[in-house]
């Protein structure tokens, strides 16, 4: 099992500066691509937690590259930040605003939604307790945004992942938020001036590590799943679909996602569990895997077993070696447009021609037989991909899927955190006629978006990078 010591965690803060929190933390995930202003053209979220903002160190921001025919381009964006006008809250050193984003149409108006986390926000409920930020679409974009708050009078790192998905109107359409004391699930109607239907607080889990939201029985309502953080005896923390006490499911991991991989129609969850394993063939495999849930009329419950993924699995490129963090970044999308989604799963410790150079792997969805067989890869080794390996770039700490220019094929998102000394870049890849191809990829490095610290800016996220 990979972990930071407490002097390797040191000597980074001391290198690095102020780049690491105090406490290492994960910030799961990154939104989805989103049309925030309503002209038929997603939108790319390319958070930057580590950015400072007025000379406030960390503060953090979030970069919205506007999608366009042509796809994305750095001269076509809008920087946003807690000192935006109509953003809640003030840019503080450390807050990290954009650790995690989470992209969905709330208020049912027509233009997407962008869900902001800052969960090292100070705040009456105490140091680094954490806020969630709803920016709300409209005609020019992201313009306005209200607070949406947690139940809990003692929060800790509220905001550290965030879900959201709407399936219809009302409750139809929720939000999930993790945090170290409790997970809150809300549910809607929302409304730009900051309302919502429910807000449920759960403490019945260890400290929330990543949530995710997916139809898993099929009534049309969304259901969350989440991981734990570690915990002892296990390669990651626990995975639950039914957040309470010994209704853990079979299995272990820290990052979860969701799709329909079998064309079922029942939503499925996938977990990446990257660590080693604590007991070698019980609770993990050598270099990570990918576990898969299938979800069914009755849901997912604690007596479901899953589908084991690794780089030995038949189909699937490369081979498990020790240390390569498989499973450390997840996203499940239809890649290749046969309406069944595929897993995008991130190996940001591989080794290539540099250590730790970082690699992607995509396995596709089936709709009978084994997952793998069709399974590719993409690292800064691939022909088209702009860049080169190098020593600790950790291609794969991140990825996502959208398709910003409306061609029907969506681009893949791949996010390096060591890139240009931890100022981080975003990779996108252009969806193919099959699937992405790295002809035509571009890159997106910190200082091209106009974000010039010399280290530390995590253009892309962090991910699980400190936890892994």
């Amino acid at each position: 099992m990979r972990r930071w010591s407490a002097a390797a965690l040191v000597a980074v803060s001391v290198t690095l500066g102020a780049l690491l929190p105090v406490t290492p933390a994960a910030a799961v995930h990154g939104g989805v691509p989103g049309d925030f202003n309503g002209d038929g053209y997603k939108d790319a979220v390319l958070p930057a937690p580590g950015a400072d903002v007025s000379g406030k160190e960390a503060a953090g921001a979030v970069v919205v590259l506007y999608g366009s025919s042509s796809g994305l381009a750095a001269s076509r964006r809008r920087t946003i930040t807690q000192n935006t006008a109509g953003v809640p809250g003030t840019a503080e050193a450390y807050d990290r605003f954009g650790a995690a984003t989470a992209t969905a149409d709330l208020n049912r108006d027509g233009y997407a939604d962008l869900v902001v986390g800052s969960p090292y926000e100070d705040t009456p409920k105490g140091a680094n307790a954490g806020a969630v930020t709803v920016l709300w679409g409209s005609r020019n974009g992201l313009t306005s945004g209200t607070d949406l708050p947690s139940p809990s009078q003692s929060t800790l790192y509220y905001g550290l992942d965030l879900a959201t998905l709407g399936l219809g109107g009302g409750m139809r359409t929720q939000v999930t938020v993790g945090g170290w004391d409790a997970s809150v699930h809300i549910t809607g109607p929302f409304t730009r001036a900051g309302g919502y239907g429910t807000r449920t607080l759960s403490e019945d889990t260890a400290a929330v590590e990543s949530v995710a939201l997916g139809d898993f029985n099929g009534d049309s309502m969304p259901d969350p799943a989440l991981a734990t953080s570690r915990l002892d005896g296990l390669s990651g923390g626990e995975i639950y679909t039914h957040a309470a006490y010994g209704e853990a499911l079979k299995g272990n991991g820290l990052i979860v996602a969701t799709g329909d991989l079998n064309g079922d129609g029942y939503a499925d969850l996938v977990a990446g569990d990257p660590d080693e394993p604590d007991k070698a063939g019980e609770d993990g495999e050598l270099g990570g895997r990918v576990l898969v849930w299938y979800g069914s009329a009755d849901g997912i419950t604690k007596d479901t077993t899953p589908v084991s993924l690794t780089q030995n699995t038949a189909g699937v490129p490369g081979a498990s070696e020790s240390g390569d963090a498989f499973g450390g970044s997840l996203a499940v999308a239809d890649l290749n447009r046969d309406g069944l989604a595929d897993i995008v799963v991130g190996s940001p410790y591989e080794d290539l021609a540099r250590i730790n150079a970082g690699q992607v792997t995509v396995i596709p969805g089936r709709a009978s037989g084994a997952l793998g067989t069709g399974s590719y890869s993409f690292s800064q080794d691939t022909a088209g991909v702009p860049g080169a390996a190098e020593i600790d770039d950790f291609f794969g700490t991140t990825v996502s899927v959208g398709d910003v220019n409306k061609d029907g094929r969506p681009e893949l998102f791949v996010g390096a955190v060591g890139e240009n000394n931890f100022t981080g870049a975003v990779w996108v890849i252009p969806g193919g006629s099959t699937r992405p191809t790295a002809t035509g990829s571009k890159l997106f490095t910190a200082a091209s978006v106009g974000l010039t610290q010399s280290n530390g800016t995590l253009l892309g996220g962090n991910g699980l990078f400190w936890v892994i």
